[in-house]
């Protein structure tokens, strides 16, 4: 056993909220942290000193659970640099995601879990049988089909029924499925279930939800294979033996959760089993988050309600910290998060419900241990410009003050947050043609995150294309085929897809009886009747090349790279046996595996936060992250906190997305609120306020990434949409915080 004053002097290393996790002798703690407050750290020396204090070991370890693989690696280094140190056992811990500790209960119990040899799908593999699953729906369910064709204003036209055909079973039904299976797995909810609720209620959207979970469930069954989903549930169905219950919960301690903001109840339900005590003494659990950090919860399992509910209950009987106190930023930047909160929890916005936990974050005090705590701001600290002209100009912005800095202290570490994938691409192409050649002579990396996750699609698009390629007649295969051509600005994103992919020979090969195309669609089947020319004129070793220069503009060097990789790597496994269904089949085995370029998310966070480097990055995955210098051009109210906005190919149905609304009502549901499930108009009103709520917390989240200088901007001249950057709406209106906050600096700086 380690002596306790050398126990005491780590502790002491802590800050006075962090000391709360260091001193806990057992039971319940919940940690609401602020950005920067240094929770991971606290639960690594906390961890140590657990292992120390209550002498763990192999047979009866503290385990650790949290979201990424990234974060997994983050913890496990620092606990073990600590336990090094004191020379304790690295085998009195373990450190996983969720997912991976379920599946260890799983496959530990085979013959319990009901899960038996099978295999876990992808989640390409698994689009594929819900798209599968909703096809079947509509074959057993004609008469309900019928009435979903024919709502709302249906004459009987053919190309009308036609084109509402194709956008129910290639977006609809399969997207709808997606999300009821998804929501009503996290809580463990079977069809059965749904239908339940339906009875009451009289829900016609839960019904087919229903009906599609349960054909994807038969579908699982038939290829003997399970989902990320059942994971959580075989290792929930195993712990309800008594034997094997008691087995797991004599060799775990404690169980310490990082994020628990992004917990569904599945996992939260497993997480408090693994914590009890054998004889229901105790139940030793700490779960550290943040819930105005809990960004994934509109599009994943993530509910922040019950996090939100257990520090509740654990602040009624005393078991409550808060780490306010942060030593990542300036005072400016901690000033403009703060107002943030309470800006909009008093505003329009927070009138259904109030988007923030009421958390401010506080300096640290002037002797704490942090190395620069609270640093001396770069400029103004923030800097908000909603006066430019348009993006050109406020990229432009951006690369001056990237000069400055650098000129000035070229260590600097910076990033530009992008919200959209295409924000990215236009900001990439900006910088390198702006600076490009100072940051090459400075050397200084511009590192784009983005065009790395663009590359990893590579292998998608080529399958796209190649599918549509060998069947062009399929609405499926046209419609997969158009979207990707979309996606890289080949075609235009102004004309309605699911109307030219309704009937493939009449878009592709008009008759002269039909009606002729105009505009982009006649553009767009030039594209298309382009692509199968070249499958009849080319070898098909030369196919993805081709359509490699097709979907690639020639600046796009890596993609273009990567696509030769890809061709070479398909040309050497296929000795002997290339043609167009290997290829294809040898594809859709890169896709769901993820094996060529795979995603590693593993990566140190050096990686992204490098000096000398400037970073473009998804606002998402910059959570966790922290720069000196943080960029945030584009904040129109556009886009945050966004307008709700549905296609008019899908109004039809009705004013809101079907599948937004089924997520709503599930969670209805779960919350055991079975009285009030929402029609599909307040749902999609609950849905919209909910992701307005998110989009304003990821704000927060970009900007609490910055310590020295944030710099947050939005043109007067914006585009329309991001997809079509080349229309523009003038006076477009910034995002509702901006002119405010800038007020409220500005009193503050006079005060």
């Amino acid at each position: 056993m380690i002596p306790s004053e050398v126990l005491a002097q780590l502790r002491n290393q802590l800050r006075v909220g962090q000391q709360a996790m260091a001193d806990w002798q057992g039971g319940e703690l919940a940690v609401s942290a602020v950005p920067g407050a240094g929770k991971s750290t606290g639960m690594a020396v906390a961890a140590v000193i657990a292992i120390s204090r209550f002498q763990l070991h192999r047979q009866k370890q503290l385990v650790i659970v949290t979201l990424t693989r990234s974060a997994v690696s983050n913890i496990r280094q620092k606990i073990l640099s600590n336990l090094k140190t004191l020379r304790l056992s690295p085998s009195a811990f373990s450190v996983s995601t969720l997912h991976s500790f379920a599946y260890a209960i799983a496959n530990n119990h085979r013959h319990l879990s009901g899960i038996g040899e099978a295999t876990i799908v992808s989640d390409a593999h698994k689009t594929r049988l819900i798209k599968s699953a909703a096809n079947l729906w509509i074959r057993e369910n004609p008469q309900l089909y019928k009435l979903l064709l024919e709502e709302r204003n249906f004459d009987g036209d053919d190309t009308e029924r036609l084109r509402r055909q194709t956008v129910l079973k290639t977006d609809i039904l399969p997207r709808l499925g997606q999300q009821a299976i998804a929501t009503a797995k996290s809580a463990g909810l079977k069809p059965r279930d749904l239908r339940q609720a339906v009875a009451p209620n009289g829900e016609q959207i839960l019904e087919i939800a229903a009906g599609i979970y349960e054909i994807y469930e038969r579908l699982l069954q038939q290829e003997q294979a399970i989902d990320y989903e059942d994971m959580i549930l075989s290792a929930l169905r195993i712990l309800e033996d008594d034997r094997v219950r008691q087995y797991w919960q004599e060799r775990i301690f404690a169980v310490f959760e990082d994020e628990a903001q992004d917990s569904s109840p599945l996992q939260a339900r497993l997480i408090e089993i693994l914590a009890q005590a054998p004889d229901h003494s105790a139940k030793n659990l700490i779960r550290v988050g943040d819930p105005n950090q809990a960004i994934n919860s509109t599009f994943t399992t993530a509910d922040p309600v019950f996090f939100t509910e257990f520090c509740d209950r654990c602040r009624r009987n005393a078991h409550m910290s808060t780490l306010s106190e942060a030593g990542r930023s300036t005072a400016k930047i901690m000033q403009a998060a703060n107002f943030v909160i309470s800006w909009v929890n008093s505003s329009e916005y927070g009138k259904f419900a109030k988007p923030f936990y009421p958390q401010d974050i506080k300096p640290v005090p002037k002797d704490d241990p942090q190395a620069n705590a609270n640093p001396e701001p770069i400029g103004q600290g923030v800097e908000i410009y909603i006066n430019l002209e348009s993006i050109e100009q406020e990229v432009a912005l951006i690369a001056s003050k990237i000069v400055q800095i650098v000129q000035q202290e070229p260590q600097t570490s910076m990033a530009i947050l992008v919200r959209q994938h295409k924000q990215g691409k236009f900001v990439a192409e900006q910088i390198n043609a702006q600076i490009g050649e100072l940051l090459k002579e400075q050397q200084i990396k511009f590192y784009d995150v983005e065009q790395n996750d663009r590359r990893s699609q590579v292998p998608m698009d080529m399958l796209a294309i190649l599918q549509f390629l060998e069947r062009p007649h399929s609405p499926d295969n046209l419609k997969a085929a158009l979207e990707v051509l979309k996606f890289h600005q080949k075609i235009s994103a102004q004309q309605d897809l699911n109307a030219l992919a309704s009937n493939p020979e009449r878009f592709l090969y008009p008759t002269i009886i039909d009606p002729p195309l105009t505009g982009f669609a006649l553009e767009t089947q030039a594209k298309c009747v382009g692509l199968l020319r070249a499958k009849i004129e080319l070898p098909l070793y030369n196919l993805i090349p081709f359509i490699a220069f097709t979907l690639y503009d020639d600046d796009q060097s890596s993609l273009l790279a990567t696509a030769d990789k890809l061709g070479d790597y398909l040309n050497q496994s296929l000795i002997g046996n290339y043609c167009m269904e290997t290829v294809i089949a040898t594809l859709k085995e890169l896709v769901e595996s993820a094996s060529f370029i795979a995603i590693d998310d593993e990566n140190p966070e050096e990686r992204y936060t490098a000096t000398k480097q400037i970073t473009l990055i998804n606002i998402h995955k910059a959570k966790g992250l922290d720069w000196d210098v943080v960029f945030m051009p584009f904040l129109h109210k556009k886009i945050c906190p966004g307008e709700q906005f549905v296609m008019d190919s899908v109004k039809f149905l009705g004013d809101f997305d079907l599948a937004d609304v089924v997520r709503t009502q599930i969670r209805a549901i779960i919350r055991d609120e079975h009285h009030r499930i929402p029609n599909a108009i307040t749902a999609w009103q609950e849905h919209s306020h909910a992701k307005q709520a998110e989009e304003f917390r990821l704000l927060y989240v970009g900007m609490t990434r910055a310590k020295k200088l944030l710099c947050l901007s939005a043109a007067q001249s914006a585009p329309l949409s991001w997809n079509t950057i080349e229309n523009r709406v003038d006076n477009a209106q910034v995002c509702p915080i901006l002119p405010n906050l800038q007020r409220h600096l500005q009193n503050l700086s006079q005060s």
